[in-house]
């Protein structure tokens, strides 16, 4: 447990502090990059750690998981206190995971940041995660960066580089660096990092020391003193006369943008509303008297009790314990029951928490990402306003297992409880199988779905299958038009389907358009993004996954009574595809007439379903539907000399070779291999090269298996369904067809 020393202190900030003196940001890097490492000195210059811990005790790894895995797998939030130079300061930390497995909770901490420490390997230097956390600090979330090149000593000490050399060393990872974030980097701002500017530093976690040109001039220590120390093998001095809290505090204060500076690029970025209304001018401002607007980024589960802390940031306004706030994406008003700030795995209490701040509650549960508003507001006030846009993940569910209780009698039981899990997570999902009754849970890669089922397991005991690879279903030309009918005769749909365009789909992943967004207001983002027409862009029914369902329909009578049966079977139709029950993906249904019988009795939910579904299935067979298997990118840094043996090795796997570059003693080889090799593939880029690789790797997307009809052949086969040729297919669908007598 943590014991905040200074909890009056850290209240009386959050409440009272100057915008100037506040800072919320995120550290983020690569897996074993060091962030949780480097966090313990933060931790121990505010008191709540002994200095021979430092460096040691990876405080924010506060999970027995974590612990026992030895990586950060949950986010921590920790909110510290420090005084800088005469003045006292605020640090709101969110010490992120540097797995892909978990890249959800960087997406989630980073919506509540306004800055990101960068940490990167001086040894590994830039690798996949750093990338792919780049991109979402620095291009999606408007995150100012500064870069800490953290493990030097390992040049020193293990690679033994003269002076000269690590300092080229050290150069080639700030150039590489800011290439990418020049590539992503919003326009209006130029976010390099240089040492000239003193927003990059060099350092040892471990040993406890770091430096900038800033922090050397200051102190009239030459950098080769530091060659000479590890020489001396003197890392005590090095320590007291260079501590790495000093340097990373100093990049902090100078560097990262306080709320009320962030918010003047940041709120455009992120929220779609009316910059002059009044929410709009209260969030530019970050006003603590103005309209209350929030986002929940994160949810907490304590693994024991399994108590649900929400955790977010306060935009606009001012939150208070007791109030009342509506969930714009739930549409339901919860209540406020216990407010506080969040200290690792402590709430510290308080009674309101302004504008500026992240926040942490209890009450109830919701999923991560939701936007909130008073409760108090009327429904027509709500409606007025916008909510934040969608956070953007990197990655998509590419594995499955099917996990069902021990005791049959918990069916129920483990349906609340996943559910609840993945509110925490929900780059994760899951499905009940209609069929064989088990929940299908779908994540990133298996470790993923090892850490939400371990959770599970405490609350319902359950068995689990091995990992499989979940494919794509998707059209590849447009499909002929289809008019089917309900069973009973009297309701009738038309529709064809034709292939998403990329542009459409990029904007969906970004997170701006979603299912319960205004009509209005997407039908702006469609147009202006993706070049859609306005009016067919308001008659959109449904964005679910990466498909989109429209009414192309004119004045078709009763129409309004079916919607809702009308869009339920398309999810349902989506999430599981005609050709082997697999999500169906890049797919546009456009339905052009109707007919709804007069009568309710005769329009429930089966009659409107089945002919739903049978219209999708016969124009989605007749679009030259193929299979499509998930991608992965994988980044090796190999000992010259090994690099023939990862190249067989990705030979072997049908991977293909992106590209080699030789860095200094090392040959970086990227390429990309489909999921369903990367099994196992670790344990042979070991041996190939005596442990001496580093690697990691990221999803890249979906491209076409090399035989559909084989890869339907072989699903339908492990599914238990009846294996058919893809042609044969349509006839469970024809006796639906409408024909004109």
């Amino acid at each position: 447990m943590v014991k905040v020393k200074n909890a009056s202190e850290i209240e009386n900030m959050v409440k009272n502090a100057p915008y100037e003196n506040r800072r919320l940001f995120s550290i983020v890097a690569h897996i074993d990059h060091g962030k949780s490492t480097m966090a313990d000195y933060l931790l121990r210059r505010a008191g709540l750690m002994r200095e021979q811990d430092a460096g040691q005790l990876q405080m924010t790894d506060s999970d027995e998981e974590e612990q026992a895995r030895g990586i950060t797998i949950f986010t921590s939030v920790v909110l510290l206190s420090y005084e800088y130079k005469g003045k006292e300061y605020i640090f709101q930390i969110n010490d992120t995971p540097g797995h892909i497995s978990f890249t959800g909770e960087v997406s989630r901490a980073l919506r509540g940041s306004d800055g990101a420490v960068v940490l990167v390997d001086a040894l590994e230097g830039m690798m996949t995660q750093t990338e792919t956390n780049i991109r979402l600090s620095v291009g999606e979330e408007h995150c100012k960066p500064v870069l800490f090149i953290n493990k030097a000593d390992r040049l020193i000490s293990e690679l033994r580089l003269e002076e000269k050399e690590f300092y080229q060393r050290v150069d080639k990872i700030i150039k590489d660096v800011n290439r990418l974030i020049k590539q992503v980097c919003p326009e209006e701002h130029d976010w390099s990092v240089s040492f000239k500017n003193n927003s990059v530093a060099v350092g040892s976690a471990k040993d406890g020391w770091g430096f900038n040109l800033k922090v050397l001039k200051e102190r009239g220590i030459t950098p080769s003193k530091v060659f000479e120390k590890y020489n001396e093998n003197d890392v005590l001095w090095l320590r007291k006369n260079l501590p790495l809290d000093d340097v990373i505090l100093q990049m902090v204060i100078e560097h990262l943008p306080d709320p009320l500076s962030a918010s003047k690029y940041r709120i455009p970025a992120l929220w779609p509303g009316d910059m002059e209304s009044e929410v709009g001018k209260s969030l530019s401002k970050s006003d603590p008297e103005g309209p209350v607007l929030g986002m929940i980024t994160k949810i907490f589960i304590d693994p024991k009790s399994f108590r649900p802390t929400l955790i977010g940031r306060v935009f606009s306004g001012t939150l208070h314990s007791g109030d009342s706030i509506y969930l714009m994406g739930r549409r339901e008003k919860q209540r406020v029951k216990r407010l506080g700030v969040m200290e690792i795995t402590d709430l510290l209490d308080m009674d309101a928490v302004p504008a500026g701040n992240l926040f942490a509650l209890f009450g109830f549960i919701c999923p991560a990402g939701e936007t909130f508003v008073s409760g108090e507001l009327e429904e027509e006030e709500i409606e007025e306003i916008a909510p934040f846009e969608q956070i953007s993940y990197a990655c998509e569910p590419v594995v499955s297992q099917s996990i069902k209780p021990r005791d049959p009698k918990d069916i129920a039981k483990l349906g609340e409880v996943v559910s609840k899990w993945l509110m925490a997570d929900n780059t994760a999902t899951f499905k009940k199988d209609k069929d064989s009754g088990e929940y299908i849970l779908s994540g990133i890669d298996p470790l993923q779905i090892d850490i939400i089922t371990k959770r599970v397991n405490k609350q319902v005991p359950i068995t689990v299958s091995d990992p499989i690879i979940v494919y794509r279903e998707r059209p590849t030309t447009e499909s002929m038009t289809f008019h089917t009918k309900s069973s009973n005769g009297h309701n009738r749909i038309k529709m064809f389907s034709e292939v998403l365009d990329g542009e459409t789909i990029r904007i969906m992943k970004a997170g701006k358009v979603w299912a319960d967004q205004r009509a209005k207001e997407r039908a702006a983002v469609l147009r202006d993004e993706a070049g859609w027409d306005a009016k067919e862009a308001r008659k959109i029914w449904d964005v679910y996954e990466d498909c989109i369902l429209v009414d192309g329909t004119k004045g078709v009578q009763r129409l309004d009574r079916i919607k809702s049966y009308v869009i339920a079977a398309f999810r349902d139709w989506v999430s599981e595809g005609p050709l082997a029950k697999e999500p169906v993906q890049a797919l546009k249904v456009t339905f052009t007439d109707a007919t709804v019988h007069e009568d309710p009795a005769h329009t429930g939910y089966n009659e409107i379903a089945g002919m739903t579904f049978s219209g999708l299935s016969l124009s989605f067979l007749s679009s030259k539907p193929k299979i499509y298997e998930p991608i992965q990118k994988v980044d090796i840094k190999t000992p010259l000399g090994t690099e023939g043996n990862i190249i067989s090795i990705l030979s072997a796997h049908r991977g293909q070779i992106l590209g080699m570059d030789q860095e200094d003693a090392f040959m970086r080889v990227k390429g990309k291999l489909p999921a369903s090799e990367t099994i196992g593939i670790a344990d042979e880029f070991r041996s190939a090269t005596q442990g001496k690789a580093f690697f990691g790797y990221e999803f890249f997307g979906f491209e076409p298996v090399p035989s559909t009809e084989e890869m339907v052949t072989e699903i339908r086969k492990r599914k238990g369904m009846p294996e058919v040729k893809i042609a044969e297919l349509t006839q469970s669908w024809e006796r639906f067809i409408y024909a004109r007598k």
